[in-house]
Order: C-alpha cells, then structure tokens, then sequence
C-alpha cells in the first residue's frame, strides 16, 4: 500500500482535514459540524509556489464608516464554508480541487495599535503570494483592504480593471487615512486601476463625483435581468486584466444583514450567483470578498452568502483549467 493510501484510509485522522490533509488536490469525509475550520477544508499552508489559489483572512475593519465588526469576517465565512466542502459543488457537479491546489495560508498578521503599518503590511504580505504565482483570494475585513491589494497586484500585472460588485461607489473624497469609502478614488489616482475597462455592478448610492467607471445599478439590474448585465460585463471586460471586489452589502439587507452600511433595494443571492457563474470568459487575477460583520448577522445568512460567492469564484477558475 503506498503512503498516500495509508493516510487517507486511516480512521484516526479522518478529522481536521485542515491541517492533517497533505494534498490540495484531494478530500475526505468530515462532519461539517466538527473539525478545525479552514475555507472549504482546504489545508493550511504557507507553500505558495506548489498552489493554485491561496486564500488568506485579513481582519481589519479600521476603516469602517458606519457599523464595525468585519475583522471578524474571515472566522466567519470560513465556519459557513463546511457544508460547500461536503459535496461536489453545484451547478458544476464537480470537485474543483481535482483540477485546482487551493491552500488556506490563515490570516495576514496586522497590528491594529499601529495603523502606520496596516497598508504595508497588508501590501507586502499580499505580494509575496502573487509573486509566487498564485492567485490571492481575500476575506476581509472592510473594504479598504482592497487598496493595498490592488497596490500588489497592478506592481506585478500594471494597471487592472476593476469589477467591483457594491451598493456604494466608494470614489468619495478622502478624510483621512482610512476610510473604506475613499479608496477607489486613490486607487485610481495612483494609476492602480484602467478606469475605461472597469465596472461598478450594484451602486445605489449617489456620488456627485463622476471618475468614469461604467455603472450597472441595483434598479437596472432588476429591470433588465441577469441576462442582460452578464453580457454588458463580459463584453466591457473581455481580455483585461481583472480584479475582482465583492463586498457583500451589494446584496439586499434581507439576504445580508451582517454587514456595516446596509442598502435597502440590493440584489438577491440568485442573482449575484447567476452573474457570478457566467463570467467564464474572464482573465480574472485576484479576488477579494468584503464587508462581512458576524455582530449583525443572523443564522449565518450572510457568512453563508459569502462563502457561496466565494466558492463559486474557485468552481469558476477550475472550469477555466479543465
């Protein structure tokens, strides 16, 4: 029997697949109820070289304009991930870690008494990921994180487009440092984002300050259907470079309550997935899921929205490979 089959059928450490799973590529039965929870079960590791996707948690919510609580987002969205680890994903109606090494590395160090040091920190960790050629999947945290992120990867990619799926611009004038409102605006300032390529899908806010990023709102996306805006973002952003930013309050408050700045008129769950799913066509290079506050939730309804997206989002990258 070779080493593997001595692992993988042996009783005793069939549990906390987490951190007992040598193989990326593989899984096993857990209760979902049971075990330490890494996201989707993956192993924990810091072998960015040998993997696919790393999935790291950065908790930071210093940014928050309105009600805090998403640093504890990552704890959470992974908790929610155990039933997606359990069964082959739907709709896809496969494993996508047979095609695809995803490792979950824990969550970026930050230290929150010394603010000066979060955007570097969260830059410098976030780089040595992508330089190994991996692509970074993020759960923050507040949205701010995302400026940072996108620092690190348009220095290894250049300039990228921005598919953000939101309920707010987040192109406001800067107060301060930290403001989880400002820092698309910075970001394109500083010539991190290729303002004609990208796209805001979901805005039902309003921002006196035009920067030119194509707009799909909430009420249009109602109107014209699922449809109609898949093929407005796949056309818009077909052969870029794209980084993706979900922050959950894109979402109706009744289908994400534990989030900071809730939006009446939002998307339904359905929709976001049908949107999500369709996006074959794009070169998307890093991803990060936002704006989660376990506080606010209710019955994980929002954790296990985000989980979902997420989930979805490696199925994606894996139909991509096969």
């Amino acid at each position: 029997m070779s080493k593997d089959k001595k692992i993988y059928s042996n009783p005793s450490i069939l549990s906390d697949q987490s951190w007992k799973n040598i193989d990326p590529e593989k899984r096993f039965f857990e209760p979902t109820y049971s075990g330490a929870t890494s996201f989707l079960r993956r192993p924990y590791s810091i072998a960015f070289d040998s993997a696919d996707i790393v999935v790291v948690g950065i908790p930071f919510d210093g940014a928050t304009t309105y009600r805090p609580g998403c640093r504890l987002g990552p704890r959470a969205v992974r908790a929610a991930s155990v039933q997606l680890a359990e069964l082959p994903s739907f709709p896809f109606g496969v494993d996508p870690f047979s095609s695809l090494k995803v490792i979950d590395s824990g969550d970026f160090f930050l230290n929150p008494h010394q603010p000066e040091t979060i955007i570097s920190g969260i830059y410098e960790q976030s780089s040595a990921i992508i330089g190994s050629g991996a692509s970074l999947l993020a759960i923050g945290g507040d949205h701010f994180i995302s400026y940072p992120l996108l620092k690190a990867h348009a220095k290894a990619f250049g300039p990228v487009s921005l598919l953000q799926f939101d309920a707010h611009c987040d192109t406001w004038q800067s107060e301060g440092e930290f403001d989880h409102g400002t820092m698309f605006l910075r970001a394109i300032k500083e010539g991190l984002i290729d303002v004609e390529s990208s796209m805001q899908v979901g805005i039902r806010t309003h921002n006196d300050i035009n920067v030119g990023i194509k707009q799909i709102t909430s009420p249009q996306i109602h109107e014209m259907g699922t449809s109609a805006v898949l093929e407005q973002i796949q056309a818009h952003l077909k052969g870029r470079k794209v980084y993706l930013s979900f922050d959950i309050d894109v979402l109706d408050p009744a289908f994400a309550p534990g989030t900071g700045t809730p939006v009446s008129g939002g998307l339904a769950s359905w929709q976001v997935l049908q949107i999500l799913r369709g996006l074959t066509s794009l070169n998307i290079i890093g991803f990060d899921l936002v704006e989660v506050s376990p506080p606010f939730d209710h019955a994980e309804i929002t954790s296990i929205a985000a989980a979902t997206i997420i989930h979805d989002w490696i199925c994606l990258k894996a139909q991509q490979m096969s």
